[in-house]
């Protein structure tokens, strides 16, 4: 067995590895780039080696690098992680050449499956299930669009090294081909240093299964169950769990033996996954095969029992799998949320900063009585007042439920995500929590179309449904009189004017508009001091206690005999006296006055916000790629102004109207910060 490996990797995948390794008895050794040089990986590895500037292409990118960090500290081996250098043959025919072991496949194996074009022809030669398209490298936006309609409508433009959702393109149209063609080509320039892109057909209503593969050097080849992975936004995936709601046990055995018969086709050792495009029938097709850890490999880990990354290392240092396909378990139901920095009140637009506060939900408090098995990690390679930086992807944490069966994994999963504090920056929790309430995902009744179909126009987490709306009503009733209790017992007060807590109340749920309806509440203490109080809402009774304390952002506690966890903070939305309530993906913004404070408000008049719609603001931090309007031009609604990259994606921002460009405020190859004027409109 190795003494000390290299992760050639950042964030949380480096410190999940770092976590195995210290298990084993290894030693870790860390790589940082400048923007990296306080993350958490550098702090929980034995030795840190600084590899260069903050942009990946000139660090994390660079093999040589990598292979000096080796020779520097002593590691007999690597680990790539996922991204990066971990599907690159060429790395890891050097690491051989250079005597240090590759955790992960052969070259040989890279390379066959890792070029989209390639793999598509080897799949079919094996007897595997492809979707139909053009195999070839296309080389202009008039071959793409001749392709495009000889296969029909709608295709899929793919990056033939592509991964992760990276130069990968729907069209529906000769125009979309166009655009589509060449965002991905630059896309796949930028992170993989290969312009190559094909294209095939696209299956509608498709949900997006995967198989676990695990080989050794022995000739042994298993599958470890599915994945699965339809829910998905701009073709990244958002929630992932395993087992499957949709297949059959059938369908299982036979893409299982399908992936298999495909990884032996190209002498795979070390753990792998085979995607499949999988239809309303069941029918199933070959989508690609990664040549590396996947970022949801937790929940196989959940339902197995196995450590993935281990079984990497050992199958790396020329051990033998430790068990056979009679032996792979299915236990239980485990779902992962990747927890994004991006923000949904702007089209998931990416948020980079400061974490101000990060505080994950607590395992303790969701482990199960009859398994300790169950229950709830936190994979994660961020601290609080750490910087998310914007030369990388967008996750900063994975969170991983363990339940008894699905029902239960949603239930800890809402709670889990009830209870995730951040701060400094946007994050999708409130997406998460939404999706998991949504009633079709609840009857596993979803594809991959499913966010573009139900959140096509954005996500406002006010406009959420809560299945008790009144709930929120009580709750933000309930912290509002605790803070008075507080305030009435502070020292010192004007006699005759001191603080009264009272017990009538009027709660004024706010919305953007500056609209308000108002709910007449009485909160009434038990005399037991318990912290319980009783709380009525129209014709609803609620009895909340919490032991909270006054300024705590996560609230646990129990209402009506049940436990609950939610998020309660005051002075965040735009009215600095109100409490922003969030519980289950939905929240409100809530003033809660005395009946007299109340009919004094509406009396008071509402302020619009100013209007902007002169001005193209950037709706991220970012860099400033292009701006493609010029002073004088007309432009229509929908026509592309400028292009802003940023975790190492491009984002395109569209005229919202018909207008004639003034003047251009930022140049190409600026920094941008959020809100920032890019150009004014006459």
């Amino acid at each position: 067995m190795f003494d000390k490996i290299l992760i050639a990797n950042r964030g949380e995948i480096a410190c999940r590895i770092i976590a195995t390794a210290r298990k084993m008895g290894i030693r870790s050794v860390a790589v940082y780039s400048d923007a990296d040089k306080q993350a958490h990986h550098t702090k929980l590895a034995d030795e840190a080696v600084h590899i260069g500037p903050a942009p990946a292409r000139s660090s994390y990118l660079l093999a040589e690098q990598i292979i000096a960090a080796c020779r520097q500290t002593g590691a007999q081996a690597v680990h790539p992680g996922y991204g990066f250098l971990s599907e690159n043959p060429d790395f890891a025919r050097r690491c051989e050449e250079e005597g240090i072991v590759f955790i992960g496949p052969k070259a040989h194996s890279i390379a066959a499956m890792g070029d989209k074009i390639a793999s598509r022809k080897l799949a079919q030669a094996a007897g595997v299930h492809t979707i139909p398209g053009y195999d070839e490298a296309i080389g202009s936006p008039e071959q793409a669009r001749e392709i495009a309609r000889s296969i029909g409508y709608p295709v899929m433009i793919k990056a033939s090294a592509g991964g992760g959702g990276k130069g990968l393109r729907v069209a529906g149209n000769d125009q979309e081909v166009a655009e589509g063609f060449a965002s991905c080509r630059s896309e796949a320039r930028n992170s993989f240093g290969d312009e190559r892109v094909f294209i095939e057909k696209f299956v509608q209503q498709p949900r997006h299964i995967e198989i676990q593969v695990l080989g050794d050097s022995h000739g042994n080849l298993i599958y470890l169950n599915e994945r699965e992975c339809s829910l998905q936004r701009r073709h990244q995936k958002v929630i992932e769990e395993a087992p499957s709601p949709f297949i059959s046990d059938a369908t299982r055995q036979a893409m299982g033996a399908q992936a298999v018969q495909l990884a032996k086709a190209v002498q795979y050792q070390s753990a792998g996954t085979v995607e499949f495009v999988v239809g309303k029938e069941q029918d199933f097709y070959f989508l690609e095969m990664n040549t590396r850890l996947q970022v949801e490999h937790p929940v196989t880990e959940c339902i197995t029992g196995l450590d993935l990354v281990e079984l990497m290392i050992r199958v790396a240092a020329g051990e033998k799998l430790p068990l056979t396909q009679a032996e792979v378990r299915r236990d239980g139901w485990a779902i992962e949320c990747r927890i994004n920095a991006e923000d949904p009140g702007r089209n998931f637009l990416p948020s980079t900063g400061r974490l101000v506060r990060f505080l994950p939900p607590e395992p303790s408090l969701f482990q199960s009585d009859t398994s300790r098995r169950l229950g709830l990690r936190v994979d994660t390679g961020v601290y609080e007042g750490g910087e998310i930086p914007m030369h990388y992807d967008s996750m900063i944490a994975k969170l991983i439920v363990h339940g008894s069966d699905r029902s239960d994994a949603i239930a800890r999963m809402r709670a889990a995500l009830d209870g995730f504090v951040i701060r400094g920056i946007r994050s999708n929790i409130p997406f998460q929590a939404a999706l998991l309430a949504h009633p079709k995902f609840v009857a596993g009744d979803f594809n991959t179309g499913f966010i573009a179909e139900h959140y096509g126009q954005g996500f406002d987490a006010q406009a959420v449904p809560h299945e008790a709306p009144p709930f929120l009503v009580a709750l933000a009733a309930y912290m509002h009189r605790r803070y008075r209790a507080r305030a009435s017992g502070i020292s010192g007060q004007l006699a005759g004017h001191e603080v009264k807590v009272g017990e009538a109340f009027v709660v004024i749920v706010l919305d953007a508009q500056g609209q308000h309806r108002q709910h007449p509440v009485t909160v009434t203490d038990f005399e037991d001091k318990s912290g319980s109080s009783a709380v009525a809402v129209a014709d609803k009774s609620y009895q909340i206690s919490s032991q909270a304390t006054l300024g705590q952002i996560r609230v646990q506690g129990q209402c009506n005999g049940l436990d609950f966890t939610a998020q309660v903070e005051r002075g965040v939305g735009k009215n600095p006296l109100a409490l922003r309530i969030a519980h289950n993906g939905a929240q409100i913004d809530a003033l809660v006055l005395s009946p007299l404070g109340a009919r004094l408000h509406q009396l008071m008049p509402f302020k619009a916000a100013p209007d902007l719609s002169r001005f193209l603001l950037s709706p991220m931090p970012g860099l400033l790629v292009d701006v493609a309007v010029q002073p004088g031009q007309k432009v229509q609604a929908g026509e592309k102004l400028a292009v802003i990259e940023a975790m190492k994606m491009e984002n395109i921002l569209f005229a919202a109207q018909d207008a004639v460009v003034d003047k251009i405020v930022a140049g190409k190859g600026e920094s941008l910060a959020v809100d920032q004027v890019i150009l004014q409109f006459q």
